[in-house]
């Protein structure tokens, strides 16, 4: 048996993590931070945050500077609450063998082990709070946490990626729209998720494991001047159960000649794993990294040029 959360557990997760981390700065934080962070999808966000205020785990705040802060410090607050706050009350009260033979109706003959490890379950969940987690996401992302013997076989299917595309346009167009477009490119580039699944069902294994996924893009803030400028970003495919793909990196813009730019990607790109939790082939899993990284640098690419199009035409319309 694998005990895993579930997609909304996991965000929930996060976010809580992401609040205790901001705790000691009395800011509270944004919800476009949190989602970029922590790669909870903008969709999802304010429903998560929203769980832990419905579980008074958390606070909110309206106006300019407002957000959410956790209502009591991380040191006081259990994991096991966040959890609870997701995935609804943890109980093994049913019989861990279901519907036994008939002279089992009284009492089943792994009770006296199944209630005891339950209660074990809750009991480490209870003890951790939610202080010790954040600190271990900080240990993981200063690369100064002791990874354990039991950690997830994924992690050593993570692979580096890169690639670039070129975008008919200078870089004194794409820069500014890059820069304060992340929510009208996310949207764009959402759409059209099924241009890239197909194309990772092509090279990749097909069936319903596969299928049904929704795209999530989180743009990060962008850093740098126009012919410099990068912007990180996630990648992540969601669906109801699994492990599903995920992409994070850096975009890069440079210049090409006047009329043309350059826009690469660099970073991760995390495998899915199949319904018994195996990772794809090496041979087959670098295709489906390279298609992943093409279709989305060249959606990014047509929506960037389709969008100067679309204002030449508003701008002839606007002219007559």
């Amino acid at each position: 048996m694998n005990l895993t959360l579930s997609k909304r557990g996991d965000y929930i997760v996060r976010a809580a993590i992401s609040l205790a981390s901001s705790y000691e700065s009395g800011v509270p934080a944004k919800r476009q931070k949190i989602s970029t962070e922590m790669g909870i999808p903008r969709t999802f966000v304010s429903q998560i945050l929203g769980g832990l205020v419905q579980a008074g785990l958390a606070v909110s705040t309206f106006g300019k500077s407002g957000g959410y802060r956790l209502a009591r410090p991380p040191e006081e607050v259990t994991l096991l609450e966040v959890v609870e706050a997701g995935e609804g009350p943890i109980a093994f009260g049913s019989c861990a063998l279901g519907e036994g033979p008939c002279h089992w109706d009284s009492v089943c003959p792994l009770h006296e082990t199944w209630a005891p490890a339950s209660a074990a379950f809750r009991k480490e969940l209870a003890e951790t709070t939610l202080a010790d987690i954040a600190e271990r996401s900080r240990a993981i992302e200063d690369g100064t946490y002791r990874i354990p013997m039991d950690a997830h076989r994924w992690a050593a299917a993570r692979m580096s990626v890169s690639d670039s595309v070129q975008v008919e346009l200078g870089v004194e167009e794409v820069a500014p729209r890059l820069r304060n477009g992340g929510s009208w490119l996310a949207s764009h580039v959402q759409a059209a998720s099924a241009e890239g699944e197909a194309i990772r069902v092509r090279v990749g294994p097909a069936g319903p494991s596969w299928l049904g996924k929704n795209v999530a893009i989180h743009l990060g803030d962008p850093a740098g001047g126009d012919e410099m400028l990068v912007i990180p970003f996630t990648w992540e495919a969601t669906g109801p159960a699994g492990l599903f793909p995920q992409l994070s990196g850096e975009l890069r813009l440079a210049a090409i000649d006047p009329e043309r730019s350059e826009l690469s990607l660099t970073g991760h790109y995390r495998p899915p794993l199949g319904r018994a939790g195996q990772v794809l082939d090496e041979a087959l899993l670098s295709k489906v990294a390279a298609a992943t990284v093409r279709s989305f640098l060249r959606r990014i690419a047509r929506t960037l040029e389709e969008s100067d199009i679309r204002e030449l035409h508003t701008g002839d319309l606007t002219a007559r």
